[in-house]
Order: C-alpha cells, then structure tokens, then sequence
C-alpha cells in the first residue's frame, strides 16, 4: 500500500505525459533486468555507451522481444574507459542520442521492477539521466541478484564465505557461461540467475 502511495506521489506531475506508464500499477509476476555499459565505474559520473534490457514473465524470458541499444560516444569516452567496455568510438558512431535510447528503455521498462547484478549502480546512472533531463523520479524498485544468491545460501550455509563474482554465481547454479561486458548478455544473465533462485529448487551448498 504505502509502494503504490509513494509511486502515484511521484508521478503525479506526469499523468498526462508520455511517462505515465511509469507510475501505473505493474504487471502481475514481471520484471525487466537491465544492465548498461558505461564511460566510468562512478555513477555519479559514468556516460551511458549501451543498454541492454530484458523482460520477465513469470518464469519466462522473453528474449525475442529485448533491448539491445548503442548510444552516441559521449566527450568523456576515452581509451581508458574503452578498458571498461570494448566499444570505441566508431563502434558507437550508429547509436542514438541518449534521451532517444532513454526514451525507449522506459516505454520497455514500464512500471516493471528492475532486476540485475549491481543493479543500484544502473539504476543510478538512469536516476540521474532522467532527473537531468526531465525531472523525472524513477518508482522503480530493484532487486539484486547476488543479493537473492546470498539470501538463498546463507540460510543454509550460515557463516560461510560466499563468492558473489557472476561468474561464480552462475556456475554453482549450473547456469551458462555467457560472455561478459556486453549490455544485453550481462542483462540475460541477471535475469537467468533471478529466474533460477526464485522459480528452482534450493540452490546445494557451494564448493568452499
């Protein structure tokens, strides 16, 4: 109750616009799990270079129907910050204005929960993308995916040392190796991870 007080309050100054959908109540059983690359690992400074985001429908992803988005190379893409992510400057000259690809991303998002790992640093960065732009406060509430893992081993490991890496995570849930660093495949792992703690069995306990 108090969740959706708080969502119709902020979007109060939107319900005629095109961010309405934001602040609606969302569907039943429905996630979107998001993961950007970025200029910089500081949210209060990193530039958004591609964004990848996919839906959740129960137990389901809806791969067919994701998101995979390059944005135009900010001033602050450098060869440092191509260390981070791969894409160079003519790899991104095909991408779209940022409030174009932002724009889309929350016509996709909607009023779904968002999902990913460290998905607080992404929801950040949008955070602040989107108040910059439009003084618009995101609802959305996230849901960590290392955290659900943690959660999940601790009850039946209790003082363990956990290892939170992905890469880690996935193999102990038997979960595919996907390459790393790209937007979209970082999002798809998220979401499997997600997926498989809150729809599977009880994960064993991990090789310490």
């Amino acid at each position: 109750m108090l969740r959706r007080l708080h969502r119709y309050w902020l979007g109060r100054p939107f319900q005629a616009g095109e961010f309405a959908p934001l602040f609606t109540a969302p569907p039943r059983d429905e996630w979107v799990a998001l993961d950007f690359e970025t200029t910089s690992l500081d949210p209060a400074k990193a530039e958004i270079v591609s964004m990848g985001a996919l839906r959740i429908q129960g137990s389901r992803l809806m791969v067919g129907d994701a998101l995979s988005l390059k944005v135009r190379p900010p001033d602050s893409l450098t060869a440092q910050s191509v260390v981070i992510h791969g894409l160079r400057h003519q790899d991104l000259d095909d991408g779209l204005p940022l409030e174009d690809a932002l724009r889309q991303l929350l016509a996709f998002i909607g009023a779904r929960p968002l999902v990913g790992y460290h998905i607080a640093y992404d929801r950040a960065i949008l955070q602040r993308h989107c108040k910059r732009l439009w003084r618009l406060p995101l609802p959305h509430p996230a849901i960590e995916v290392s955290r659900l893992y943690f959660d999940a081993i601790s009850r039946r490991l209790d003082g363990a040392h956990i290892d939170l890496h992905l890469a880690a995570i996935c193999e102990h849930l038997g979960l595919p190796a996907l390459p790393a660093h790209d937007a979209l495949t970082d999002a798809l792992t998220a979401a499997l991870v997600f997926v498989r703690l809150r729809y599977g069995a009880a994960p064993d306990y991990p090789k310490v």
